[in-house]
This record gives C-alpha cells, sequence and structure tokens, in this order.
C-alpha cells in the first residue's frame, strides 16, 4: 500500500512561517530603531532560524516589504471608504486607524532620513494616502476648498495632532476624537 503524501499540511505551515515573520518584522519595526532589526532578530522574534527568514523573504528588506503590503492592506481596510454619514464619523474612524497603526507609523517617522529608501518610501505613501483621505472623506461633500483649506485639514488630522492630545497629554481616543471634529468642522464652517 502506498502512502499519499498531502501537501497541504506542508503549504499551510509554509503560509503560517510567512506570516510569523511578517508579525515579527512589524513587531520589531513598532519599537526598534530600523537598523536594529537584522535577519536574526527577525528570526528569534518569529522563533525560527535565520535561513528559514531567508527562504520565505529571501532578504531583510524582503521582510520589510512584506510588513508595507500588510500595512498597507489593513490601512486601506480601516480607511478605504469614501463617504462617511458625518465628518465626525470620519474623524472618529481615522483616530480608530492611529490608535491601531500610530505607534508603527511614529517610529518610522521618527527614523525618517533620505538614505534609508523603505522608510521614505512608506512614509511618502502614507503622507499622499492622508491627504487624499482628507479630500475623498472630508471635503468631496463641501466642493472646491482651496490648497489652504486642505492644508489646514490635513494639519488637523495628522497623526502628530493625535500624539500630541492621546499621548503626550493623555487625552482618551473619545476626546481626540471630539478636539479633531471640532477643528475640521471649524476649518470645513469657516467661510
Amino acid at each position: 500500500m502506498t502512502r499519499r503524501y498531502d501537501m497541504s499540511r506542508r503549504s499551510a505551515q509554509a503560509v503560517r512561517t510567512r506570516e510569523s515573520i511578517i508579525s515579527a518584522t512589524e513587531k520589531l519595526l513598532r519599537s526598534t530603531r530600523i537598523e536594529e532589526v537584522s535577519l536574526q532578530a527577525i528570526a528569534e522574534e518569529a522563533g525560527t532560524t535565520m535561513q528559514t527568514v531567508l527562504r520565505h523573504m529571501e532578504s531583510r528588506d524582503g521582510c520589510f516589504v512584506a510588513v508595507s503590503e500588510v500595512v498597507a492592506a489593513r490601512v486601506e481596510k480601516q480607511r478605504g471608504r469614501s463617504a462617511y454619514d458625518s465628518r465626525d464619523e470620519a474623524v472618529a474612524d481615522l483616530v480608530a486607524h492611529y490608535e491601531a497603526e500610530g505607534r508603527l507609523m511614529l517610529n518610522l517617522l521618527a527614523q525618517e532620513r533620505k538614505e534609508d529608501a523603505f522608510i521614505t518610501a512608506m512614509l511618502r505613501k502614507g503622507r499622499t494616502y492622508h491627504r487624499e483621505w482628507v479630500q475623498r472623506c472630508l471635503i468631496s461633500q463641501q466642493g472646491r476648498r482651496s490648497v489652504t483649506d486642505i492644508d489646514a485639514l490635513v494639519l488637523a488630522t495628522d497623526i502628530y495632532a493625535w500624539k500630541l492630545l492621546r499621548l503626550d497629554l493623555g487625552r482618551s481616543a473619545r476626546s481626540v476624537v471630539a478636539v479633531m471634529s471640532r477643528v475640521v468642522n471649524s476649518i470645513l464652517e469657516a467661510e
């Protein structure tokens, strides 16, 4: 009697290993300087070997690219809506996004330098996405607005505004929503 080899178990394990490596890389990127995120550190955090990390991701940069793809998909899921019932609802979704992803973004922002292509590209995409979100979710129903208004809304809803209120001043997420909504509404209701 011949035993049939079942590749589905092996395939499922490979998927779990890849996910574990991506998760470990993201965890390190949330709290560690990027130059300290080595293949060895990723392997240790993932509970695997450096060779396994290389087999799945090909390189350290491959790990970073995979994280950026996973984060981009989460951001799109969190902030991908094009219409909200109210501006306050849009701001509440934005603050929920910052609650989930803010610490990772802040750690990357703190390390931004021109020579690190990964961080520079990721942050450029994030800034572009945020501006597009402001235009899509806060302005689209208002008609055309000036560049100054758009800039003011980008500033009022920027991650650093969340950081100041939530992390530096210790306000609740609910309070951050109230403050940001008040500023957004003031900008949009100004003549």
